[in-house]
């Protein structure tokens, strides 16, 4: 087979995994004869809506695979064109790429061949090519294999910037259903192998006996959101599990799509993007403003409300809390104010020690009022005695729903205005 037919059907094969965010690596340029540079905020110029980047070479090495999990299309019963790459092939690939400004960097997965140790060392050998043969400096993602050894763990560390293990599914009952030969506690296990190495190779308490950098970009994991019936509390528990535990630099959500010759436990339609979307954000709590799993949703809701976002569902839950006022709240308080967001509060914190806090300056600062003043005290402001109380307020904060002329889109989009 070809290159570039190999190419177009393993690109496609691994169009289903979210988890290719190249955040968080640290800055490094090649050496004399390399080739190849990480920046330090990221290597990616481009994005797409929900976040994932868009400029690194991202393919299997393989679509074969010795598993049956029902909702990969590169299941072993699956009846889709296979390719398989050689490590030559992929090195060749990515420096070729590279120096056509195409790509900054590789992601690289695989279905399992032959065993999980066969795959693991064929993915690292395309990792170590590239940095030992060739002193390439640009982002590596690996995806690790939770059962192989430990050993090829490590190598697979000293030349990857990430290495992600997926979870897919968020409890092992679901796992036993659609993906029996996986085991929760051996791919959490393998994380937590990971997070010690990352761990040891950031200490330098001996200056003279540095230790090699391991995955100096962290882990990552991704789950399917929509192929069972987990609900979000669910999935969300799992998330803050695996942050609190391995220490994962992200959580991926993937909504379900259904696939050709789907297994009958499926569901015949994919899971709405939007609570894909809501998923994000309530991640985005967990991680940087405070919350909890458990506060996110509520025993007679398990899902996120798919109409407003995570932040305003709770604070409508929770209307005793409020309002805040912005000019003697602690930063706790502040960040679960609806509309104003992490960097805000910094700015409101910084500012407030030198004059009072006006709506006109949440204005400035772009803090949506029409959602944040019903729960927030000011300089000039004071929500009236019925406000945080009002019936319709849930309504009044909600975003607006508009039907859009299709001509006007069209337009929109030739002008390059979406």
């Amino acid at each position: 087979m070809e290159i570039a037919q190999k190419l177009a059907i393993l690109a496609d094969a691994a169009k289903y995994d979210a988890s290719c965010a190249s955040s968080g690596a640290k800055g490094r340029k090649a050496g004399p004869g390399g080739i190849g540079s990480t920046e330090g905020t990221g290597i990616c110029h481009s994005y797409t809506p929900d976040g994932r980047c868009v400029s690194l070479l991202k393919i299997l090495l393989t679509n074969y695979c010795i598993y049956d999990c029902q909702y990969c299309i590169n299941r072993r019963s699956s009846d889709v064109r296979r390719a398989r790459f050689k490590v030559q092939e992929v090195v060749d690939l990515t420096l070729d790429f590279y120096r056509r400004n195409y790509i900054e960097g590789l992601f690289l997965s695989s279905g399992i061949i032959q065993t999980p140790d066969y795959t693991m060392e064929a993915l690292t050998a395309v990792a170590r090519t590239l940095r030992v043969e060739h002193g390439f400096a640009g982002y590596i993602h690996l995806k690790a294999i939770p059962d192989a050894s430990p050993e090829l763990l490590d190598e697979a560390g000293r030349w990857a910037d990430r290495l992600s293990l997926n979870v897919e599914l968020p409890t092992q009952e679901n796992l036993d259903r659609l993906a029996p030969e996986k085991q929760l506690v051996q791919i959490t296990g393998a994380m937590d192998r990971m997070r010690d190495r990352i761990a040891e190779a950031k200490q330098d308490a001996e200056p003279r006996r540095r230790l090699p950098v391991f995955a100096p970009a962290g882990q990552s994991t991704q789950m399917i959101v929509g192929a069972t019936e987990a609900t979000d509390a669910t999935i969300l528990s799992t998330a803050s599990e695996l942050y609190n535990g391995p220490r994962l630099r992200r959580v991926y959500y993937s909504g379900f799509s259904p696939i050709p010759d789907a297994s009958p436990g499926l569901p015949p339609i994919a899971a709405p993007l939007v609570r894909e979307h809501r998923l994000y954000q309530a991640d985005w709590l967990m991680r940087f403003y405070g919350f909890g799993a458990e506060e996110l949703t509520t025993a007679e809701a398990p899902n996120l409300d798919l109409s407003i976002d995570p932040k305003v569902s709770w604070a409508l839950r929770n209307r005793e809390r409020f309002p805040v006022d912005v000019n003697t709240a602690p930063r706790e308080d502040l960040l679960r104010i609806p509309g104003l967001g992490a960097r805000n509060v910094k700015r409101i914190l910084a500012a407030r020690r030198w004059t009072h806090i006006r709506t006109d300056d949440l204005r400035r600062l772009g803090v949506p009022l029409r959602r944040a003043l019903p729960f927030l005290v000011a300089a000039d402001h004071r929500p009236t005695l019925l406000g945080l109380d009002a019936v319709d307020l849930r309504d009044r904060i909600a975003p607006k729903r508009a039907q859009i002329d299709l001509f006007e889109t069209a337009t929109a989009a030739a002008h390059g205005e979406l």
